[in-house]
């Protein structure tokens, strides 16, 4: 590598740096000429907050690439780039008149802060390991231009507009970007390159690092350090006017008292991370911060307290002064958490600090998008001023707990062979010997081999039918706490809640999509915590939305956004599907694994079914007395009755518990199951991957989105009908016709199946729009019914094929390996693919639900939604075929349903 000045790394630092702090006042401009524009346009707080958010998306998507395409041709002409074309971007933004113009010009001011990823890189490659914490301190310390903008720009706008800010900021950054090219040099590497005639690696090369989870946890992190950070600058502004009614300059003079320390003390946070070590620093960090935004999250209130001599009255409130103090200390804490996070990137990625970096940037930057929407959002739902910081006391509460249980459990990780040499009670061990170890912690099988026919008569079998019939209440238990909304939501109104029907659709289908996101997560969760553990903790977070509802429908003025926020939890039931699925799929040979995925889908699908039936009936009665709360009354015709609308949530909890405990004290871990993320995210490079949660999402998203939608629109379309002591009976037929038909799927072949299956849902839907079309309930529900029953057959045939699919795929991708290696690759892949195919396919909870309101908003009815359903199945039925049916298809012959299994050779134990 060619010998490096300290002349030469003091100007790179240096420049790179004020070229940061120019390019991060430009990015945050908004913060203040947005609340000018707000004021000129008339928008709204969630308006102002998309203004004031977009700059920071595109300065957030942008650092992958440009964090790349500086590890490819080196820093500086790619920082020269960004800032000339940030620099045409700003000056453009003064020609826009309308808010749709102003939006897209602020997508272009946004390429300014993807000169972070480009920093980075540039600065990292001049400054040895021990050194870099510091330098990248003092790189992000041009965090400061957000101080800059917020000092200066107010003074500006006052006196010319804020056109002249726009134009005064485009020429300083277009200035910036010329010093910055004639007065800085070519790094070490690219210098070197230069002189090897090296080619820089290609993208995904640069990419490769980013399937490591560490990296994505890095991200989080930086959510809260910068992204907060970020919003925060944006947006106190706003919140100083609004809340302490200051004006312009003197909100901009305190936002720049928040932004100086977030953002000069980065340096000094580098300089402590190369000291005293990032662990130390980001604990600190995320301690100090969860105090200090707790604390500013209580909103102004006013106390009444019953005193002897009559009511004693006072208020509690943050005054101006304290809340200046709390913020700085928190931006503080902010800047030294920036910094050790950064700390990592170029140690254990050198090679890899502009994908890496551009990656954790995004994420972080990202949530300076994200946050100041959702802050005006918060403000519009929950009319509170505090409830910004409300939500990054749950962020960082968030990062903080991930954290430290990672770090946790990496230091258990390594006291594990002490630890398993322990009994497994103290009082035990002054007897204990080498031959009790294990004996008593049946839990964790290390040795697993389904496929073995010896092994599975004589042990295998017993184990996993146990897990399974384990699994499954705990699966049901989530899908009634999952779908209770489509039940609660019809009887919303009649409980005395005044919402919109778009509004109860918005309700019913949340869930949905917090369900269907939640399994992307979940669905991995398995092989990295255990299936054991994993199902425990998932039993157990039906507690909180169950507990939830119930507390939450007792109270007609409870505000709107705490049932959005209820919808929303209630995903954690719709996310246990995906690790619940993934954990007994390794269980079972691949001769029965088709019929015990569809015993555990199956009978867990019963939920929507026992939510549907059993709610109804609960909410007409006392049941749990006092404990339960008052009952409503409420009317209907000349009919008066109670009602016990809680009772749909408290139901729940005895069964939750109960289900817990048996999962916890029942079920085992398999210890060949066991795969880190990176492992099992090769998955997203097999395109069976993604054919897979297209035909699923037909199925299995058809079957919870129609149980989801159902109840509300017979309601809404057939009004004169009781539909909801009908809705229980189509998830019935379709859990049923999925735990009852896994057996088809494995005589016949599943692509076969699957096709005529799509077939069957492709008519079912012509005949729903038949008979809506004359208004004839019975027709109507009985091809609900027959497309209930049809997708269940569906839900095992595909889930049938994934095991065969890439049993056929490991002889083409392995083709050296020998059977027990591609057995276990199989299986392994099978269960990552069944579990994220479930995630995609959860989807249709949201969208299908979601398709009936708008349909019926737009139009009147829901048939637009229907034919919209019916193209989709046709791409199905096209897909099938010819991927998979067809002749010389992947599973156009049904052998590799009657092979006999791999027999991988018995391993050869030691005698015990």
């Amino acid at each position: 590598m060619p010998v490096v000045s300290a002349h030469e790394q003091r100007k790179a630092l240096w420049l790179s740096t004020l070229g940061f702090t120019v390019c991060f006042a430009v990015w945050t401009i908004f913060s203040i000429i947005g609340i000018q524009i707000k004021e000129q346009l008339g928008l709204n707080e969630t308006q102002f907050g998309l203004l004031v958010g977009t700059p920071i998306l595109t300065g957030s998507l942008t650092r992958i690439a440009l964090g790349v395409w500086t590890d490819q041709y080196g820093g500086r002409r790619i920082y020269t780039l960004v800032m000339l074309a940030a620099a045409l971007a700003t000056w453009l933004l003064t020609y826009a008149k309308t808010y749709p113009q102003m939006l897209f010009a602020a997508l272009g001011v946004g390429i300014a802060g993807g000169a972070f990823a480009v920093g980075v890189a540039y600065v990292s490659r001049w400054y040895p390991p021990e050194k870099q914490g510091t330098a990248l301190g003092i790189f992000g310390a041009g965090n400061v231009g957000a101080a800059v903008t917020k000092f200066l720009a107010p003074f500006v706008l006052i006196a010319y507009g804020w056109q002249t800010v726009a134009q005064v900021w485009a020429g300083a950054i277009a200035l910036m970007a010329v010093v910055f090219w004639f007065a800085t040099s070519e790094d070490p590497v690219q210098r070197e390159r230069a002189m090897s005639g090296e080619k820089p690696k290609s993208a995904w090369l640069e990419l490769a690092p980013l399937k490591n989870l560490q990296v994505w946890r890095f991200g989080l992190y930086y959510f809260f350090v910068f992204g907060a950070f970020v919003a925060l600058a944006l947006w106190l502004p706003r919140y100083l006017i609004g809340v302490y009614r200051l004006d312009i300059a003197s909100a901009g003079m305190i936002g720049a008292a928040y932004s100086i320390p977030a953002s000069v003390f980065r340096a000094y946070g580098g300089h402590l991370s190369d000291k005293y070590g990032a662990r130390r620093i980001m604990y600190w960090t995320f301690l100090v911060s969860v105090a200090c935004t707790f604390v500013l999250s209580y909103p102004p209130t006013e106390y009444v307290v019953r005193g002897i001599r009559g009511p004693i009255t006072f208020e509690l409130e943050i005054g101006l002064v304290p809340f200046s103090v709390i913020v700085f200390v928190l931006g503080f804490f902010m800047s030294l958490g920036k910094a050790a996070v950064y700390k990592h990137i170029p140690v254990y990625y050198p090679k890899n600090v502009g994908a890496v970096g551009g990656l954790v940037g995004m994420i972080g930057g990202l949530g300076g998008f994200v946050l100041p929407i959702a802050f005006g959002m918060l403000n519009d739902l929950t009319g509170i001023w505090t409830s910004c910081f409300m939500l990054l006391f749950l962020l960082v509460t968030t990062a903080l707990a991930w954290m430290h249980f990672s770090i946790r459990r990496m230091e258990r990780r390594a006291t594990v062979p002490d630890l398993k040499r322990l009994p497994e009670l103290p009082e035990m061990q002054p007897i204990h010997q080498p031959h009790h170890v294990g004996a008593l912690g049946p839990s964790l099988i290390e040795d697993w081999r389904p496929e073995d026919r010896v092994f599975w008569q004589t042990t295998g079998r017993a184990i996993a039918r146990r897990n399974l019939w384990l699994s499954i209440p705990s699966l049901l238990l989530s899908f009634a706490v999952w779908m209770v909304w489509s039940v609660v939501v019809a009887k919303l109104p009649t409980a005395g809640f005044q919402y919109t029907p778009d509004q109860l659709f918005w309700l019913a289908a949340l869930p949905g999509l917090s369900g269907a996101t939640l399994r992307i997560f979940y669905s991995f969760m398995v092989p990295v915590l255990g299936g054991r553990l994993w199902t425990t903790l998932a039993t157990w977070s039906l507690l909180i939305p169950a507990v939830g509802i119930a507390m939450a429908v007792q109270n007609p003025n409870t505000p709107y956004w705490i049932f959005l926020a209820l919808a929303l939890l209630c995903g954690f039931g719709g996310g246990n599907f995906a690790s619940s699925m993934s954990n007994i799929s390794f269980f079972f040979p691949k001769s029965e694994k088709g019929n015990a995925l569809a015993l555990n889908a199956g009978l867990g699908n019963l939920g929507v079914s026992v939510a549907q039936f059993l709610v109804p009936v609960v909410i007409t009665a006392g049941v749990f007395g006092w404990l339960g709360g008052d009952p409503v009354m409420v009317a209907e015709g000349d009919r008066t009755y109670p009602m016990w609308l809680q009772n749909a949530g408290f139901i729940w909890v005895p069964f939750i518990v109960a289900s817990a405990l048996a999962a916890w004290f029942g079920m085992n871990d398999i210890a060949s199951a066991r795969a880190s993320f990176a492992e099992q995210s090769i998955i997203f490079q097999r395109r069976h991957t993604w054919i897979m949660c297209w035909l699923y999402t037909g199925t299995f998203g058809s079957f919870i989105g129609y149980s989801a939608g159902f109840p509300l629109l017979a309601k809404l379309q057939f009004p004169e009908v009781n539909a909801l002591a009908y809705a229980f009976i189509g998830p019935l037929v379709g859990a049923i016709s999925r735990s009852a038909t896994g057996w088809i799927a494995d005589k016949y072949g599943g692509a076969r199946v699957t096709l005529w299956v799509f077939v069957g849902m492709a008519a079912g839907v012509a005949g729903v729009l038949y008979f809506l079309s004359i208004a004839n309930f019975a027709g109507f529900f009985g091809m609900f019914l027959f497309l209930f029953v049809v997708s269940g057959v569906g839900n095992a045939s595909t889930f049938q094929m994934i095991p065969a699919i890439m049993s056929k795929e490991m002889s083409r991708l392995l083709p050296d390996a020998d059977d027990a290696i591609r057995l276990r690759n199989a299986e392994k892949e099978s269960a990552g693919i069944i579990g994220f195919s479930s995630a995609i396919a959860a989807y249709g909870a949201f969208f299908i639900p979601k398709s009936y309101g708008t349909s019926i908003s737009m139009t009147g009815s829901a048939e637009a939604a229907l034919w919209g359903f019916l193209g989709f199945y046709v791409t199905c039925i096209a897909i099938t075929w010819w991927v998979y049916a067809r002749r010389g298809g992947l599973l156009s012959s049904d052998t590799d349903i009657h092979e006999r299994p791999i027999m991988p050779t018995p391993s050869i134990r030691p005698a015990e």
